[in-house]
């Protein structure tokens, strides 16, 4: 039997897409699974060279044109989604992996997607229920020290309509210590990012399998 197949969105430097390609190609592979397309938002994303060193096709899908052509935002977004959720189901993954994408994925693309059968799973460098959506780590790092809260963390969860709420799959505590600064926070998280997103995604691929055996 073939193994399952990913699709990865991206956003940026692409640092825990290549931990995926990484267990994908190890030896045993830490990752039963084939990275069959990578897509991102930004056109200078680090991660689409990643994605092409490793032999993988990329497809950079940004917003901006769809705001020339449409007259409102939301009828833009609307335009974009419908069009990412074409552009995904295309490729047949059996999995959507969201590693760093920073674009919310409105009903217009989940619909599809899920209708399709398409696992959907995200990673957040945040606790469950906290600092939902972009600067989370910004943000747990001001709550710390307003003495609000002492640690944070990292979560990779099934992917829902209302952000950064779905299920969580794999939950990882990071703790604040003394003298820390943002970019000794996102190190650590970074760090923390690059094994669970693995554990995670081969455990949500578990969960799909013994689904589809029961079905």
């Amino acid at each position: 039997m073939a193994p399952p197949t990913l699709l990865v969105l991206i956003s940026g430097s692409g640092s825990n897409l290549q931990a995926l390609i990484d267990a994908t190609k190890s030896t045993p592979p830490l990752l039963s699974a084939t990275i069959t397309h990578v897509i991102s938002n930004k056109k200078a994303a680090y991660g689409l060279t990643r994605a092409a060193n490793a032999g993988i096709p990329t497809t950079y899908h940004n917003l901006v044109p769809y705001k020339k052509k449409h007259p409102t935002t939301e009828a833009a977004r609307e335009a974009y989604d419908r069009d990412l959720a074409a552009h995904i189901l295309k490729h047949k993954p059996d999995m959507v992996v969201c590693a760093g994408w920073m674009h919310i994925l409105s009903p217009t693309c989940l619909g599809p997607l899920q209708g399709a059968g398409v696992d959907i799973i995200n990673l957040h460098p945040a606790l469950p229920g906290c600092f939902d959506g972009a600067g989370a780590i910004e943000r747990a790092l001001e709550a710390w020290e307003r003495g609000e809260i002492d640690k944070t963390g990292v979560m990779i969860h099934h992917v829902i309509t209302a952000v950064d709420r779905g299920t969580p799959i794999v939950v990882r505590e990071v703790p604040f210590v003394e003298g820390d600064t943002l970019e000794r926070v996102e190190e650590r998280i970074h760090a923390v990012e690059h094994v669970e997103i693995v554990k995670a995604t081969r455990i949500a691929l578990d969960q799909r399998r013994e689904r589809l055996e029961k079905s």
